[in-house]
């Protein structure tokens, strides 16, 4: 409930703010709006990035040190749970992990920041009438930059370690289409979850821990050599979403059709099922904040 005065007769005026019902709004409408209102998304983003002073050199020198370091303590522990500690230096491998690191970091940056985007924006939901899916898409965005300077520090071990450059390099450029559209999906699902379910963020971080050790960021496609194990492995979206990516960039070998097919209908389920829940809470964030 809030008061404001009538300036002809000073005679005091309730409002009183009540849930508004669950529903899709005309969705022709709501894409012109948010399509109109980009440039809000696109400065939000910036402020965020430069809040977290990755626009500046050592800003962005930790957006990558931090995975690289994550890269050499994998590389040590895998190799030393292997057997495989005096056996000198596997160029291969370390590729690997950090190919696989650097695209995981900006997926789980993505959700992270997604999830909090709306609950952060309080006072501007409160008070500026735009579309809320902005707010998630810019955090999508945010991450997409900051992931953007770790892939020059990536193609220097590519080409170290004799990596091949080919057509089928190219293919991960769609896989990391796919990713983006899957982090925007959950990120967008998590941030109106968080809503009402404060608690959500807290369990972020290990949902993102047990992920990150089910993908093939440690490990490869192929190292899955039991049929049953791939076709478990296939209902974990990140399996061919980053594995196509780690396949074509690292590998490059053209991901298999039925790769592409699990990576289409994860992006894709996840964008519409994220967003349309978004959507229909949307109207109701400014009471529940």
């Amino acid at each position: 409930m809030s008061v404001t005065t009538d300036p002809t007769s000073d005679t005091p005026i309730y409002h009183r703010y009540e849930p508004h019902k669950a529903g899709m709004p005309p969705l022709g409408i709501y894409l012109k709006e948010l399509w109109s209102r980009r440039e809000f998304a696109i400065e939000t983003s910036k402020a965020g990035m430069r809040a977290a002073n990755s626009m500046t050199f050592f800003g962005q020198a930790w957006l990558i040190i931090n995975p690289l370091l994550l890269a050499f303590v994998y590389y040590l522990l895998i190799n030393v749970l292997s057997g495989k500690a005096g056996q000198g230096f596997d160029a291969q491998r370390f590729t690997h992990l950090t190919c696989g690191l650097f695209i995981f970091y900006f997926f789980q940056g993505s959700v992270s920041a997604g999830a909090s985007s709306v609950v952060g924006a309080g006072k501007v939901i409160l008070n500026t009438a735009m579309p809320r899916l902005l707010l998630p898409i810019a955090a999508v965005r945010t991450a997409f930059f900051r992931f953007l300077p770790t892939l020059p520090v990536y193609f220097i071990f590519h080409v170290l370690a004799g990596n091949p450059w080919n057509l089928a390099t190219l293919a991960a450029i769609p896989f990391l289409l796919f990713l983006t559209l899957f982090a925007t999906g959950l990120a967008s699902l998590f941030a109106a979850l968080q809503v009402y379910f404060r608690d959500t963020a807290s369990f972020l971080p290990y949902i993102m821990r047990i992920w990150l050790y089910s993908s093939p960021v440690l490990w490869t496609i192929d190292q899955l050599g039991h049929r049953r194990l791939k076709e478990l492995a296939a209902f974990n979206p990140l399996y061919s979403l980053i594995g196509g990516y780690g396949e074509a960039l690292q590998a490059g070998q053209m991901p298999a059709p039925e790769i592409w097919g699990q990576a289409v209908f994860w992006s894709l389920s996840a964008l519409i099922v994220g967003c349309s829940y978004f959507l229909m809470r949307e109207r109701d964030f400014a009471v529940r904040l």
